[in-house]
């Protein structure tokens, strides 16, 4: 490999590296685990006293569907719960609403009442079990319904555990499952951030995220910019709102891609630790316990590929290192044929022991950060924090990333144009796309049938309506959308109004009445 070479954040690469270069680069002393600015990690022991979280995404079909999912990675070792969302749950559409017509159930599971989520956490103990859901625009309702399931259970609320994706700023920038304007949306991001300091002492009120952006195609460098940008927006609005940092900061928690370039990943966790943790204690004076970037991990989707589809255990193995050498938290390792659809129960099983190998036979969790001190890899911390910092000084001279959408959106667009370009020069290899290709078979593909899922649903849907207080529901409904109207938390009333079994569609049309939708310009 001859010639510049730079890795996706536009960073050059030179063929060695040694103590001039980490001097050059202004990186500090790493310092230790556990100790702020938390470049090593964010405990002292790292996975010598904890593993990471293993925690699979998982979601098809129907309540059931995804219940009969959930029990099997469990019974395979799985240590946490991930769930997925079908896009008409994500924007606020119940199963029966002609915007959902051909997709319930396509992407995740359709939740459209409190006896939905009954049903897929049917056998699981609330109590002893963390969840994660990847849920944005209509996260508060989904929360809520969580927290009402476990109040008919009689688990107590400060025994729930687990994370709400609640980051609805990467949506407007990346993924495009937004509903209300951009005021209104961080109005419940804050109800959220409130409701959880005083209700949810163990669940974690934000997951915010730069794997959409990264998936959507920004570097490394823009990722970590941009995921943190993101959160001092958050933190500013929630002190707006009157909250204090050392409430609400511990349990924010962040969400990043693992991508293909090995060490630029590694470095990228590590220069967003310590470039989080220093913009905390600069801007606020926050505790150590505050400063903490705690992040969950995804190897990378965009990365697979339908060509040669077994190649992608290996991508995703390679990914899952960079997480677990870059310090990570939780992690969900990618099945190997979800560029083609819907994993199976094989291959999802394949990509849970994958993340179990690691943590048991490659010795990656026998120390923390063992490769601080690396030449290479702490000049590359350095840089990618220094390009950082200059993305995220652009962001504040626009007054912050709610007003900074715009912006964001143009810099991954070029970015992904830029990475698009450089493989069908041929100037990056994909091995099997556009280099070492073989004739191939077109794959056979088992889908779930839809369609008898969909009905399935619409039917569940019709008994529950038709089996509820009518009334109890309009007047739940109605105070909702009074108080989306005026102002107080809406979290307390949203809970009210799933336990009288409002749908969740109903619920974002009080909130819809409220506020309206929100229009991306053209």
């Amino acid at each position: 490999m001859k010639g510049k070479l730079e890795n996706t954040s536009g960073i050059e690469i030179r063929e060695t590296y040694g103590a001039g270069d980490v001097r050059a680069a202004g990186a500090p002393d790493p310092g230790v685990p556990g100790r702020f600015p938390f470049t090593r990690g964010v405990y002292e022991t790292m996975y010598r006293g904890r593993l990471w979280t293993m925690r699979q995404y998982a979601g098809f079909g129907t309540a059931d569907e995804t219940n009969q999912r959930f029990r099997f990675l469990l019974d395979s070792g799985q240590t946490g719960l991930s769930v997925a969302f079908d896009l008409p749950t994500q924007m606020g559409y119940d199963s029966d609403h002609a915007m959902a017509a051909g997709e319930v159930g396509r992407v995740g599971v359709a939740i459209d009442t409190l006896d939905d989520l009954g049903i897929l956490f049917d056998g699981i103990d609330l109590a002893q079990v963390s969840t994660s859901m990847t849920i944005n625009a209509t996260a508060a309702i989904l929360l809520a319904m969580y927290v009402a399931l476990a109040d008919e259970r009689g688990v107590p609320r400060d025994a729930l555990a687990g994370t709400v994706q609640n980051d609805i700023l990467k949506e407007f920038v990346a993924r495009g499952t937004y509903i209300f304007p951009v005021e209104p949306s961080l109005r419940l991001v804050t109800d959220i951030f409130d409701f959880c300091a005083r209700e949810l002492p163990r669940w974690n009120s934000i997951s915010i995220s730069g794997y959409h952006m990264r998936e959507a195609g920004c570097t490394a460098a823009q990722e970590t910019a941009f995921t943190l940008g993101n959160g001092l927006e958050y933190v500013e609005r929630a002190i707006q709102r009157g909250l204090s940092v050392e409430d609400f900061a511990p349990r924010l928690s962040f969400f990043f891609a693992s991508h293909n370039d090995l060490f630029e990943e590694v470095a990228k966790f590590r220069a967003a630790r310590r470039l989080w943790a220093s913009l905390m204690r600069e801007r606020y004076n926050a505790s150590d316990r505050a400063c903490l970037l705690r992040f969950h991990t995804q190897t990378a989707g965009s990365t697979l590929t339908a060509q040669q589809p077994l190649n992608n255990v290996v991508r995703v193995a390679m990914q899952a290192l960079a997480a677990v050498l870059g310090g990570t938290q939780s992690l969900h390792t990618n099945a190997f044929d979800e560029a083609l659809a819907l994993p199976t129960a094989d291959s999802a099983k394949l990509a849970l022991r994958t993340q179990q190998i690691l943590a048991h036979e490659a010795g990656v969790a026998g120390t923390a950060d063992p490769l601080a001190g690396s030449y290479y890899v702490e000049t590359l911390t350095a840089q990618l924090e220094g390009r950082a910092r200059g993305y995220l000084a652009e962001i504040e001279e626009r007054g912050g990333a709610a007003r900074s959408i715009g912006y964001m959106v143009d810099e991954i667009q070029r970015a992904a144009y830029a990475y698009q370009l450089e493989i069908e020069r041929g100037e990056r290899v994909v091995v099997a796309v556009n280099d070492f290709r073989e004739e191939e078979k077109e794959p056979r593909i088992d889908q779930p049938a839809f369609p008898e899922l969909e009905a399935r649903q619409r039917a569940r849907l019709d008994e529950v309506r038709a089996g509820r207080n009518a009334r109890a529901v309009e007047h739940a409904l109605k105070h909702v959308s009074e108080l989306a109207a005026g102002d107080g938390n809406l979290m307390p009333q949203i809970v009210e109004a799933v336990k009288a079994r409002a749908t969740l569609g109903e619920i974002s049309g009080a909130l819809r009445s409220a506020w309206g939708e929100y229009r991306a310009a053209s």
